[in-house]
């Protein structure tokens, strides 16, 4: 991972503070109930909106924006397909801003790393009968359907992370 292709370190403080918390409710809401709620995905949105223009330079904040409709548009159109769920594809619009200015590569290595990590954690805990019985109404146990929205916030969380320890 090059570090010119992360953001620098107060732009990863300015984003992880306040996006972290919305990570952490995504990721379970989507575990326990196997939805990301419109109000998240508003959140991140409006933390883009305002702390953007601080974190970022005007360029690469307008750029944001367009990134996130871009995401959007191939959402809309995956989620009609239904190869993954609505509340994927809007959240995956919603956090595409905040990678303004990184390297796509990186981006896409992160989330790939991010996706097979999260799908072979939330196997094991399924298996652990402690766990899922402390956890027994998780709609993600005996959904069909894998919770996306654990490996999407891990990719969010850990692009900031990852920026500020390679910042230090």
């Amino acid at each position: 991972m090059a570090m010119t292709s992360l953001p620098p370190f107060w732009t990863a403080i300015w984003f992880l503070l306040p996006v972290l918390p919305v990570c952490l409710w995504v990721a379970w809401s989507d575990l326990k109930f196997m939805k990301i709620p419109n109000k998240a995905v508003l959140t991140l949105a409006a933390i883009y909106l305002l702390t953007g223009p601080i974190a970022l330079p005007l360029d690469l904040y307008l750029w944001g924006w367009a990134l996130g409709a871009g995401v959007l548009v191939v959402g809309f159109v995956v989620s009609s397909l239904n190869l993954v769920g609505a509340g994927d594809s809007k959240f995956a619009a919603a956090m595409a801003p905040f990678f303004a200015g990184g390297d796509a590569r990186v981006v896409l290595g992160l989330f790939a790393g991010c996706l097979l990590a999260a799908f072979a954690t939330h196997r094991l805990f399924r298996a652990i009968p402690a766990f899922r019985s402390a956890t027994a109404t998780w709609e993600s146990w005996t959904n069909k359907d894998f919770p996306m929205g654990l490996a999407l916030t891990g990719t969010l969380a850990f692009y900031f992370f990852i920026a500020l320890l390679f910042s230090a």
